[in-house]
Parts: structure tokens; sequence; C-alpha cells
């Protein structure tokens, strides 16, 4: 089973919407999935402060700014 991380921060939309669409690609695949805040990890926040929502999946970056349901389908039935 493959691994969704979000990383974002309190208080970004961008982050709300990208939680939405990996709670429900997660749910219907089965896929696992968590969050990480970017204020509470600084090497997170050195490596991805400009790009939030950052989403990995199993720890290699799949997408930023906005999520693809698509995308994410996909890269996590492959």
């Amino acid at each position: 089973m493959k691994t969704v991380t979000l990383i974002g921060k309190p208080g970004c939309h961008l982050c709300d919407v990208a939680r939405d669409v990996i709670v429900r690609v997660c749910d219907e695949v089965g896929a696992a999935w968590e969050e990480k805040d970017i204020n509470q990890d600084q090497e997170l926040y050195r490596a991805y402060w400009e790009q939030i929502p950052v989403v990995l999946v199993d720890g290699r970056q799949h997408d930023f700014w906005r999520v693809d349901p698509d995308r994410l389908r996909r890269a996590l039935t492959e």
C-alpha cells in the first residue's frame, strides 16, 4: 500500500483543497495518508516553503500547489 503525505500549514486555503482531494482519492483506492505541518519541521520548510501544499507519494514529490485527482489516482494504482 502506498502512502500519501501532504505538507502544508494551518490557514492555507490551497492546503485545505489538497487535503479534500487526497482524502477522497485515498479512501477510494485504499491508500494511507498523513499530514505534516511545514512550520514544525525546518528541513521541510527549507525544501518546500514556496511550493505548499506539497504532495509526496511514498516519500517522493508528486505535486505541489494543486492536486489533480486523476493523476494522484494513477500514481496510487500503478
